[in-house]
């Protein structure tokens, strides 16, 4: 927005957007008289709080905001705010603050950088980790900063800080598509957990093992990846939309010994199936959730258990003593070839999980947490980390969260912290799907896994009222946000307000040199960060040939603003982000390869002219006589059923020839700069 980007108010535009003559000359002269003695800030608070009301349109509050910051200065101050804070003495940043002595935000964040052991010992402390045996130091060695050995000589069982709640405080809230809301207790779900546990121990399966899962995020689910986590195990996470063959990929890499499954997924009323899809795959022993209340809708591999046949009926079980090193899950991100990253989590970094839901997310006792996600993308665990840590409560629903069935959802279960991708918000504002509810009790909303689209996030705080978006981007290998927002800082749709607490970063460009729009280097160390990965050198992956061998490589492109803010420009790599999946060119590539007629391909991601979610783009070199919408048809389909239904093609072009470097590399730069020039 810049100066003079719309007139004045007028009564016309205010009329032709749902309002009596009466009522818009009313408004108009409200806002009039407001700006000529209140700043643009204090005249949009006023708006949102006290003149526009929630059944008035949403394109009635976006006129409002723009004519209140119409001569805004932003390549001078930055986007203009959409949210101030009102009570930041009920934050836990600014607890902190007090109890360190500091003035204000930007003095937390120089200390939690400047004296990072006493920033984690504090958040060690508010967050209450438990352990078996206390730690010798923070760090063994705060220099190193690729290895600075956390929580030195210490052990634990990070399972054990999960349930610190009352034993009658309701852990989860759950519904499906079809059935009510249920709750179960923390005493319930721990009860549930030790069954899992003891269930495994029974199958001879113990510490250091592998189990996968690949299921909805239930309940069940929950209970299954803290069960094999307290028992000594590890999970190997697995998105339940793969194909088999992704998913056998994921096990190979892994070396499951087990997986916990279910045997379809309800999804707009029809079964989809997946345990087929894990049969298919070659999974050793499942273990086998099922949809239904009837019971499994097919029979059993030979070997394999139902659930209630697999869970023990003993409802203790003593946690594993664990290094803090000691992999909890197996997450997978894709790089630049085409088998994916398998980045081990430890005991470590659910701890940044917790930390930055409470920092940044202002996370309390009982707050309810939903974010509509998957145990095979890491907001999964950190939901459930996010939540229980901090003693939440997880708000989890099996189903569609593009309906206004998990709206209603949002409202009944009293859910105060509300997660999202851009992608889903624009897909409700485009059917106006969660109009005429009231989600009044919501707190915070949080954002991750693309890039944002301000006008759809304008739209996301109508609907909740106009409260804050907490902008949180950061990695697998991060554990959580290395770039964010706080509930202490203005929020403007789709931008970021500082690096993550305990987490510094410099945004360079090819040369190495600062630059306000470049690549981000995160100066390390921080707790949680990654520092093996199972099939590739993590040293190699991250800091070979870096511009200081201080910085760790990342991947994506900001935009400094003015005012101290940022902007995601998407991934400075090859690797792509769709529908908040981490996906490699080369994944997509080896796949469409695969269709008939095609010779070779190169997909690119390419960002809307309005901004928002990436979106995918492949060339194709093809024989010259097939047709051009059968191709397209063709290609959806594989990427479907040997991919991810969830990955869609926006366009394809066909080429003679994909432009290589010397070595034989695709130029993919080049591809983009092509797409960028013909539809501009």
């Amino acid at each position: 927005m810049t100066a003079h980007h719309v007139p004045g108010i007028q009564v016309g535009t205010l009329t032709a957007l749902g309002l009596s003559k009466k009522g818009a000359e009313l408004l108009a002269s409200e806002i009039t008289y407001l700006q000529k003695h209140h700043t643009p800030h204090e005249v949009w608070q006023l708006c949102i709080q006290e003149i526009l009301t929630k059944s008035q349109s949403f394109d009635l509050h976006r006129y409002v905001y723009q004519c209140v910051y119409q001569s805004w200065q932003e390549a001078d101050k930055g986007p203009p705010p959409m949210w101030i804070p009102q009570h930041i003495h009920r934050t836990q940043i600014y607890e902190l603050m007090n109890e360190l002595g500091l003035e204000d935000y930007p003095a937390l964040y120089r200390f939690s950088i400047n004296e990072k052991e006493r920033f984690w010992a504090l958040m060690l402390k508010k967050l209450q980790i438990q352990f078996k045996q206390p730690y010798d130091r923070i760090a063994g060695d705060i220099r190193n900063v690729q290895h600075p050995n956390w929580l030195k000589d210490s052990k634990l069982n990070i399972v054990d800080s999960c349930f610190l709640a009352p034993k009658e405080a309701v852990a989860i809230r759950y519904q499906n598509e079809t059935g009510e809301i249920e709750a179960m207790s923390y005493q319930m779900l721990e009860y549930l957990t030790n069954r899992v546990a003891n269930g495994l121990t029974a199958l001879d399966l113990g510490p250091g093992d592998a189990i996968a899962i690949d299921m909805p995020l239930t309940p069940e689910c929950v209970a299954a990846y803290l069960g094999i986590i307290k028992m000594g195990g590890h999970v190997i996470s697995i998105a339940d939309s793969f194909a088999s063959n992704e998913i056998g990929t994921r096990l190979r890499i892994g070396n499951a010994k087990a997986i916990f499954t279910q045997d379809a997924i309800l999804r707009g009323g029809k079964p989809l199936p997946l345990y087929t899809k894990v049969k298919e795959a070659k999974s050793p022993l499942a273990i086998v959730c099922s949809e239904s209340m009837s019971g499994l809708c097919e029979p059993l591999r030979e070997g394999d258990l139902a659930w209630q046949d697999f869970l023990s009926d003993r409802t203790s079980f003593e946690s594993h003593s664990c290094d803090p090193y000691d992999a909890t899950n197996i997450l997978f991100s894709s790089g630049t070839t085409g088998n994916p990253k398998a980045i081990p989590w430890t005991h470590l970094t659910p701890i940044k999980c917790a930390s930055d839901a409470y920092l940044h997310h202002n996370i309390h006792d009982c707050d309810v947490l939903a974010w509509p996600t998957n145990i095979g993308w890491m907001m999964g665990p950190w939901l459930i980390y996010a939540g229980l840590i901090n003693r939440g409560t997880l708000a989890l629903y099996d189903g569609l969260p593009t309906t206004k069935t998990f709206g209603e959802f949002v409202q009944n279960t009293g859910v105060t912290m509300l997660g999202v991708v851009p992608s889903l918000v624009k897909a409700w504002r485009e059917s106006d799907c969660m109009e005429g509810l009231n989600w009044s009790q919501l707190d915070v909303f949080s954002s991750t896994g693309e890039c944002s689209n301000a006008e759809d996030y304008h739209y996301l705080m109508y609907l909740g009222g106009y409260k804050p978006i907490i902008e949180y981007c950061g990695g697998t290998e991060i554990g959580g946000g290395y770039i964010t927002g706080t509930c202490v800082q203005p929020a403007s749709p789709a931008v970021f307000t500082t690096p993550a607490l305990g987490l510094a970063f410099k945004v360079l460009d090819e040369s190495g040199k600062p630059s306000p729009n470049g690549e981000v280097f995160i100066e390390g160390p921080s707790l949680g960060l990654s520092e093996s990965l199972l099939n590739q050198d993590h040293d190699d992956v991250y800091y070979k040939d870096t511009p200081m061998p201080t910085l760790r490589r990342h991947g994506d492109q900001i935009q400094c603003l003015s005012g101290g803010m940022y902007r995601a420009q998407g991934r400075a790599d090859d690797t792509m982000n769709l529908g908040g999946i981490k996906v490699s060119s080369a994944e997509i590539e080896r796949v469409l390869n695969t269709v008939e007629h095609v010779h070779e391909t190169a997909a690119i991601s390419v960002s809307p002219e309005a901004g928002g979610p990436s979106e995918l783009v492949v060339y194709v070199v093809a024989d010259a006589a097939i047709d051009s919408s059968d191709l397209m048809s063709q290609l959806q389909r594989a990427l479907k059923t040997k991919l991810n239904p969830l990955f869609k093609i926006k366009s394809f072009k066909f080429v003679q020839n994909l432009p290589r470097t010397a070595s034989n590399k695709v130029m993919r730069r080049v591809l983009r700069a092509d797409y960028q020039k013909n539809n501009s």
